[in-house]
Formats: structure tokens, C-alpha cells, sequence
């Protein structure tokens, strides 16, 4: 600082009698410059920033005008106060007091920032899959409590205050507290490292290995939520989903799925009308899509029938059990009215006769 000053305290030699009114034309000076600045911020930028299609850079620009104008006219301050050389204690207080000020305002300034950042990505949630609507104020309170403990170490800072032992001692707290949370910790990394990887997203229907089943309606940080055929709601921790094996039915890039309806004729069946009944059965279920067709295959001889699988693509996982229903219906309906008959397992008992003396009689 002392440096910048030896230039501006050359050209103000006439009036070095008199350091207050030095100092008032310093800072009248550094205002004026701030409001030049945040005259060509307002104007010049705001008008390049408002042809483009998004408005966030427009919440940004509006949102800079304060911080940018007082970091300016706080420099004119802090360099009035060299050149007034006020007690080296005062002129320490003062400067932590404009320092603190700043810090305060540029805090405000990243935190409203980051609240508008994350709220356009949330309502972009394709395009930005880790911000969701529902990991949005989980997001939002993280940055808010970060940026707080940021301004109070930046305050500490201004103040010379040694925040060695602090950092210590909130090292030791910390510790104590991930063993006395781990559960919670462990759900809590789970949960990032599952929003991160995406093994599955809302709105899947997914299956895990302990058997549930069910439509993933929320992930959490501490659990993933799903909603069962039955309407049942099942929370499970996000430590158990990171470890378990998940089937995602919606996974991939279409959301389409296969159903199989599979059934067995008897031997002596024309199995050309059995494929063109069964094609025919999914092509006029409303629910199967057209693309891909549905088609059938005759996929082995059986103990005691020709075993067909009728396989149809529909558009969510959630209707698999309804479409297999509505199928097996309609098979049975249209085998019985073209005369094709559905086996059954049968067994034939036969019971020889013993005579009195304990003989055979049978031959």
C-alpha cells in the first residue's frame, strides 16, 4: 500500500498541511470510480449479457453492482486512512471493521449466486443430473454452510486472530463426531457417490438383490425411496444401496422393456398356427409397442409339450405384470377357439391284482 501512495501523495504536495481533506478527495475520487465501473457494469455488460437466450447472466450482472462498488470505494477508504496516519491500534480496528464489511458483502454476494446457479440447474435436471429438484436445498444448505465458515475464517484473518488452535480444535470435534455418526456418514458418502455414478434415477424401476422391487421415487443423501406395485413406500439406506446388486428394468438408453409370455401346446399342434395366433395377440394388445414388433419363438421340446414364448415390448417396466396378464388371458381364449390344446402333466396308474396264495394273476 505504502508503495501505491508515494505517487499520489507526490501530486497532492500543496495540500500535504492538510491530510483530512486529502483524504475526503481520495475517497470522493475512488466513489466516483465505482459508480463509473458499475455505470459501464450496468450498461455495456448488461447489454452484451442480454442478448444471450439464458437469464442467469443477467441475475448475475444485477447481483454484482453492490459488491464491485463498495470493493472499489473500500480501497479509497483504507487508502484515506494511510494518508490521514491515524494511532497504528485505531487505524488497525478501522481497517478491520471495512474489512469485515467486505467480506460480509461479497459472502452474501457468492451465497445468492450460488442459490440462482443451482436452482437453473435443477430445472435442467437431463442436463445436470446431480442437482434435483429434491437434492436441491441439500445442495443449497451445503454451499450456504461452507461459505459461512469461509467469511468467519476470512473475518479472523482481518482481525489477526490465529485460528491455529481453532482449526485444531475443530479437527478433534470432527473426529469425535464422524465415529459417533458413521452410520450417518456412511449414508451421506453413499448417497453422493450414488447421485455422482447414477446406477439409477427417478422415475426407474429398479430390483435389488434382497428381492424389493419398486419405482424409485426419491434419492436422498441418507436414503433412495421406492414405491412398490402394491403402494407400499420402501426407504433404504443409501449405505445398502451402494453395496447391493441392482437390476435397473428403465436402464439404458431406451426406456423400453421386453415381457415374455411363454406357453406350451401339445405334440401334433401346427406350430405355424401357433406362432401366427400368438404374434397376432400381442400386435392387438393396446399396451405392446409396435416398434419393436412383437414375435414368437418355439424354444424347446418338452417333457409333454412344445414350449412357445411370446415376446412383446412395452413402453414402462411398472406395467410388466398387468401385460403379461392381459396376454395369458387372451392365449388361452384364442388356443380354445382354434381347437389347440394345452397340455398337462398326467400320470396313468395301473394296480395288478394278487391271488390268495400270493401268485400274479395277470398272466
Amino acid at each position: 500500500m505504502s508503495k501505491f501512495l508515494e505517487p499520489l501523495k507526490a501530486g497532492f504536495d500543496f495540500l500535504t498541511p492538510y491530510p483530512y481533506l486529502q483524504a475526503l478527495i481520495v475517497i470522493g475520487a475512488f466513489i466516483i470510480l465505482a459508480k463509473i465501473v458499475d455505470l459501464i457494469i450496468s450498461r455495456t455488460v448488461a447489454r452484451l449479457v442480454s442478448r444471450t437466450e439464458t437469464r442467469l447472466d443477467d441475475h448475475f450482472i444485477s447481483l454484482m453492482h453492490r459488491p464491485i462498488f463498495a470493493t472499489i470505494a473500500s480501497i479509497g477508504l483504507l487508502i484515506s486512512l494511510e494518508i490521514i496516519e491515524l494511532q497504528e491500534s485505531l487505524q488497525v480496528v478501522v481497517e478491520a471493521i471495512i474489512e469485515t464489511l467486505l467480506i460480509f458483502i461479497w459472502v452474501m454476494f457468492a451465497l445468492q449466486a450460488s442459490r440462482i446457479l443451482l436452482s437453473a440447474m435443477s430445472r435442467q435436471a437431463r442436463r445436470f443430473e446431480f442437482v434435483q429438484p429434491t437434492t436441491e436445498p441439500l445442495l443449497k444448505n451445503a454451499l450456504a454452510v461452507l461459505l459461512f465458515l469461509a467469511g468467519v475464517y476470512a473475518i479472523m484473518v482481518a482481525w489477526n486472530i490465529n485460528v491455529t488452535g481453532l482449526v485444531a480444535s475443530a479437527g478433534i470435534v470432527g473426529l469425535a463426531l464422524s465415529f459417533a455418526a458413521q452410520d450417518t456418514l456412511s449414508n451421506l458418502f453413499a448417497g453422493v457417490a450414488i447421485l455422482a455414478d447414477k446406477p439409477y434415477r427417478i422415475g426407474d424401476f429398479i430390483i435389488i438383490d434382497s428381492g424389493e422391487r419398486g419405482e424409485v421415487t426419491h434419492i436422498g443423501l441418507r436414503s433412495t425411496r421406492l414405491l412398490t406395485r402394491d403402494d407400499v413406500e420402501i426407504s433404504i439406506p443409501n449405505s445398502v444401496m451402494g453395496n447391493a446388486k441392482i437390476i435397473n428394468e428403465a436402464g439404458g438408453p431406451p426406456k423400453r422393456y421386453r415381457v415374455r409370455a411363454s406357453i406350451g401346446v401339445a405334440y401334433g399342434s401346427d406350430i405355424d398356427d401357433v406362432m401366427q395366433i400368438l404374434v397376432r395377440i400381442g400386435m392387438e394388445n393396446e399396451r405392446v409397442l409396435s416398434n419393436p414388433e412383437p414375435r414368437a419363438r418355439f424354444r424347446k421340446f418338452g417333457e409333454s409339450s412344445l414350449d412357445f414364448d411370446l415376446l412383446c415390448w412395452i413402453a414402462q417396466p411398472v406395467f410388466r405384470g398387468l401385460i403379461v396378464h392381459e396376454l395369458n388371458c387372451e392365449i388361452y381364449r384364442q388356443f380354445a377357439a382354434n381347437d389347440i390344446q394345452i397340455p398337462f402333466p398326467q400320470r396313468d396308474l395301473y394296480i395288478k391284482e394278487m391271488s390268495p396264495s400270493g401268485g400274479d394273476t395277470s398272466g
